[in-house]
């Protein structure tokens, strides 16, 4: 179904449905296969609210329902049982304000995915619930900004492109971690250098990293994807095969830890250190 807000009378033919109860009109689509509803925008939020309340008396929680925002402009429902998902890219034409930015992220609901390309040199606050996403997939440009989502990202899986970035912020990232500071729901993260990688080897070097001995096969990390719905198709995350890890301080938890050329990958285990040298064969 496509939904389209219809801001003056038109002469397109429409059919009305009773959908949960509120009357809605609708035609066919020349662009998708689909039915398309229209309505005033003033009307938005009760249509918004009786199709949905459609799908979930007709589907139940058995599937998963997602709203994809590309236009921060744009408020997004307070639905329960929705997903959000944000696709936006600073590069495009006509320049959004980061007020405009800030003030749609105070009024959504945490999101389950973003997907942004950050070229601005402006700071996302710290409070923003940009951070929060469960999920992100993001290229940020500007060491300042990548430094910031890396010290006050509190979601589950990230996968992101840096265009700059400091061994040292790595090293800091890690020790956060261990200390058990920071990231706590943290399950996946792989980082991409776009330029300046070559001394990211050191990483591994830094205090507390351990080691598997080489002649043993390590576990392999991979988790359900949170992302895969929309954005990647792959249901799991890539895998981790490493011989370095690092253990949590605060519970004795284990993160695999790898470096390959100019990726970072790491990757957070449900079981103790104990547990996990117990899997490598």
């Amino acid at each position: 179904m496509v939904i389209s807000e219809r801001r003056e009378e038109s002469e397109i033919s429409c059919f009305q449905l009773n959908v949960s109860g509120k009357i809605i009109d609708f035609r066919l689509s020349d662009e998708y296969n689909l039915p398309r509803a229209y309505f005033h925008p003033s009307n938005k939020e009760y249509v918004f609210q009786a199709i949905h309340n459609y799908l979930l008396d007709f589907f139940g929680d058995t599937v998963e329902y997602a709203w994809r925002a590309t236009y921060p402009e744009n408020p997004i429902p307070h639905l329960p049982n929705l997903s959000l998902w944000f696709f936006y890219s600073t590069g495009r034409s006509g320049v959004r304000t980061m007020e405009t930015l800030e003030k749609f992220f105070a009024s959504s609901p945490i999101m389950k995915m973003i997907c942004i390309r950050w070229s601005r040199p402006e700071l996302i606050s710290p409070e923003s619930k940009f951070y929060q996403a469960e999920s992100h997939y993001s290229r940020i440009k500007h060491s300042h900004n990548a430094h910031a989502f890396l010290k006050h990202f509190q979601g589950r899986q990230a996968t992101l492109f840096f265009h700059e970035f400091n061994v040292l912020e790595f090293v800091e990232f890690i020790n956060r971690w261990r200390s058990g500071e920071a990231f706590q729901k943290l399950e996946y993260l792989k980082i991409k250098l776009m330029s300046n990688f070559h001394h990211l080897i050191e990483v591994l070097n830094a205090n507390g990293v351990k080691r598997i001995d080489r002649t043993k096969k390590p576990p392999i990390h991979t988790v359900p994807h949170l992302s895969q719905s929309i954005r990647v198709l792959q249901r799991n995350t890539d895998p981790i095969i490493s011989h370095r890890y690092i253990v949590r301080e605060t519970d004795n938890r284990v993160a695999s830890v790898s470096v390959r050329g100019d990726m970072f990958c790491f990757g957070v285990w449900k079981e103790t250190e104990e547990e996990f040298l117990r899997m490598v064969e």
